[in-house]
């Protein structure tokens, strides 16, 4: 083996090692594994989130300008983990994270929030899209969301999938250009091996349909 082809495999050897290193995803650690262990103490959860309700409202329905999202009713576990990814710096929210960074949130409280909001009622009064992208919206989405956000945009609990039916239209057209940009941070790779081929207008309609959808029955 000549030097050159002897320092290819080893800056070959030293990349393989390091994707085998990269964390999953929805990898179960630190502040987000205590907080899933966690019993959930509703009644606190209510008591905290009063700190949140200038921007996610009292009803937590978030706003119709896309400032800030829509959490009633969200999987607990997507909630959880999202605040801890922000905590962490994982997700890049710098408007959300000097509240969440508070020294005063434990784990736990982050586990008596989430609850907490999974148990409100979902208003079907949010922001609405155009209504001029539902038709390819559904197309894009049928193709290529479905398997993980589900047919009604229900989401999935249990692989940390966030349930996206009655969203607000300006909060999701903002999060996955987002996600597309590489901005967000905490993206699932999958997701983003999807969109990223996106047009603008794609990521409008696709916005526009899954506003549209109406809330999950409970």
């Amino acid at each position: 083996m000549n030097k050159l082809l002897a320092i290819l495999w080893v800056l070959s050897l030293g990349s393989a090692t390091a994707l085998a290193q990269t964390p999953p995803w929805n990898e179960v650690k630190g502040e987000l594994k205590i907080a899933l262990e966690t019993k959930p103490d509703v009644r606190r959860g209510e008591a905290a989130f009063e700190e949140c309700v200038g921007c996610h409202r009292k009803d937590a329905s978030g706003r119709v300008s896309g400032a800030y999202p829509r959490l009633a009713g969200q999987h607990a576990t997507v909630l959880m983990k999202q605040m801890a990814d922000i905590r962490s710096g994982l997700r890049n929210n710098p408007k959300m994270k000097p509240f969440i960074d508070d020294d005063a949130l434990t784990p736990h409280d982050l586990a008596d929030i989430a609850y907490f909001l999974e148990a409100l009622p979902i208003t079907p009064n949010n922001g609405k899209g155009p209504g001029t992208g539902i038709a390819r919206g559904k197309q894009l989405y049928d193709h290529d969301c479905v398997s993980c956000h589900g047919a009604k945009g229900e989401g999935n609990s249990a692989k940390y999938f966030p349930m996206v039916a009655a969203q607000q239209y300006n909060y999701v057209l903002r999060e996955v250009n987002f996600i597309r940009n590489g901005y967000r941070g905490n993206s699932n790779p999958d997701m983003l091996a999807v969109i990223k081929t996106y047009s603008s207008s794609d990521l409008e309609a696709v916005s526009d349909y899954i506003a549209s959808l109406a809330p999950p029955q409970k």
